[in-house]
């Protein structure tokens, strides 16, 4: 009877760990990895006892996004995406509407621990998902480019300080590694828009595919090999490794302009994201070989 007891408990613990992993899921290729990477790298004072509180650090502000962004259009969710933990039948939207606002105090609780700066990330994201998921600023191209790399800039700052010792702070290096990132992400980001450009059209979503359809996939090609020549030089990297990172910039955004199906954008995607994540290794080339 105990055993039988502890095996309902444990499979519901189980379901319910998994339920939750499931709001963050698709964000651990294009964002929890590059983030994490980008923490390691730049991090001024990088302690290896520390490392795994960047990851986490990110890993729970994107759950309180997740689940902020999931509880907006469940309708949608279950034409578009049914494998979400709503849809799927998993969680109610009251009880993610619940876990939502609970979020925001754990996520601030866990931010005082590493320091203001730490803090100061985690209210800034916590009132730009607010504008972003309650207030829309996701229905247009431009807002939702300036939000998403805004948000995606906090939590830079937050991973970088929560990977070096208790109450540290980023250096200028820093800064400028976090400035620079927010900007390529928000002039790049829709990268990750094409794959749903059929549905975003079906819902009256405005974004920089649906809004400049042409235009959005030139900026594509010309904009990452652009990228990819300037923060090499920016970072001081050797010749050899900023050619290979601008030809492989150049073949992420001419296919974009190539290849225009659903299937094929769903794999540009996955490029872009490699490319965005290599792009967070450079300020650690330059921490390592110039950095004092």
């Amino acid at each position: 009877m105990f055993s039988q007891a502890l095996t309902v408990r444990v499979d519901s613990i189980a379901r319910h760990l998994e339920t939750v992993f499931l709001f963050t899921k698709n964000d651990v290729r294009t964002t929890l990895i590059p983030v994490t990477i980008f923490a390691l790298s730049v991090a001024p004072k990088y302690d290896t006892t520390h490392a795994w509180h960047a990851p986490l650090w990110i890993w729970f502000h994107l759950l309180q996004f997740n689940i902020a962004n999931q509880i907006q259009d469940p309708e949608e969710d279950r034409k578009n995406k049914p494998s979400r933990p709503i849809p799927a039948g998993r969680i109610s939207v009251d009880s993610a509407a619940d876990m939502r606002w609970v979020m925001i105090p754990v996520c601030l609780l866990l931010s005082l621990w590493h320091g203001t700066q730490a803090l100061l990330a985690s209210t800034i994201f916590a009132a730009l998902t607010i504008w972003y998921n309650e207030l829309h600023g996701d229905k247009m191209g431009l807002s939702k480019n300036v939000l998403t790399a805004i948000l995606g800039g906090c939590l830079e700052v937050g991973a970088t300080v929560a990977a070096g010792p208790h109450n540290s702070c980023i250096d200028k290096a820093g800064a400028l590694a976090v400035t620079l990132s927010s900007t390529v992400f928000a002039t790049t980001l829709h990268a990750q828009d094409f794959k749903d450009e059929e549905g975003d059209r079906l819902t009256g979503r405005r974004t920089l595919p649906t809004i400049f359809p042409k235009a959005a996939r030139f900026s594509m090609m010309f904009g990452i090999p652009l990228w990819s020549y300037g923060l090499s030089c920016i970072w001081r990297i050797d010749a050899l490794s900023t050619t290979a990172f601008v030809v492989y910039g150049a073949f992420v955004g001419t296919r974009f302009v190539m290849y225009n199906t659903v299937g094929a954008d769903k794999q540009s995607c996955k490029f872009y994201s490699l490319w965005y994540a290599l792009a967070h290794l450079l300020p650690g080339y330059w921490r390592f070989f110039y950095g004092v």
